[in-house]
């Protein structure tokens, strides 16, 4: 018997555990005219502004995820020094791929709109996320077609983040990869690995050594085929994390398993300009 959503580990670890300083000036806003076409809005506590815009995908088999669990994560990436937008977006079995990358695309594009009035530079954009979030990330920074589709410019991304993203996969061999897109007749063009280019958005790409869900090699694949592309690559596998660790390691609890937060972000910082 498993939980209700409320009440999943993931929910009570977002309610109890402790958060880093930063406001939420937008929360629950539109992006799309779907429900789960959601976003909320974190940026620092203080400041003047004009800083770096980061779009924070969550994970969650592509069938699962709330915003609202990972509050703590933006609240931990805004008080860098980001403007970090977390989007909700369409789930398998109601949607099937890739409709859950066109809703990243359709948040990418509001990030960019309305940035300047939330402090951030739409110049200096990131994007990030963990596992099927990564995945996101890593597909709308190297596949140009699905954010061109949305109306976003080529080149508004400047560099990205996946942490225990599943990035290279083929042939599908597990149930969660071959539900989520063994329909597809193009199997090739599911994979972040195939739009690997020279000018690709530089990447910071972050794994646990123990990661037994989506295993080390698909950072280590993709990493390897955007250094010999000649594009601005930062792997990092840390010894002893699971699937799920570098992501907690963003929270302040766990901040003392890996530096994860501060070379994520420092490599963003640096690479969106």
């Amino acid at each position: 018997m498993s939980l209700p959503e409320a009440w999943s580990p993931l929910a009570i670890f977002a309610t109890l555990t402790p958060k880093d300083p930063a406001r939420r000036p937008v929360r629950g806003v539109s992006y799309g005219d779907h429900p789960r076409q959601r976003l909320d809005v974190h940026v620092p506590a203080s400041g003047a502004g004009n800083w770096p815009v980061l779009v924070f995908f969550y994970g969650g088999a592509w069938n699962s995820g709330r915003r609202r669990d990972y509050g703590w994560a933006a609240r931990a990436l805004a008080a860098q020094g980001f403007v970090v937008v977390t989007p909700d977006y369409r789930l398998h079995p109601e949607i099937v791929y890739p409709a859950f990358l066109e809703d990243g695309a359709m948040a990418v594009r509001w990030a960019l709109e309305h940035a300047p009035r939330l402090g951030g530079d739409p110049a200096r954009l990131s994007l990030a996320g963990h596992s099927a979030g990564a995945y996101i990330a890593a597909m709308l920074a190297l596949d140009p077609s699905y954010l061109a589709a949305a109306g976003v410019s080529s080149g508004a991304v400047k560099a990205f983040a996946g942490l225990s993203g599943p990035y290279a996969f083929l042939p599908l061999d597990g149930a969660i990869s071959t539900r989520t897109f063994g329909h597809v007749d193009d199997l090739p063009a599911t994979q972040p690995i195939g739009f690997v280019r020279a000018g690709a958005p530089a990447a910071f790409l972050a794994t646990g050594e123990e990661d037994r869900m989506v295993r080390p090699r698909n950072t280590r694949k993709l990493a390897k085929a955007l250094r010999e592309a000649g594009a601005t690559v930062e792997e990092k596998v840390y010894p002893g994390l699971d699937h799920a660790a570098p992501l907690l390691a963003l929270s302040r609890p766990f901040r003392r398993k890996a530096p994860v937060l501060a070379q994520m972000t420092g490599f963003l910082k640096a690479k969106a300009g």
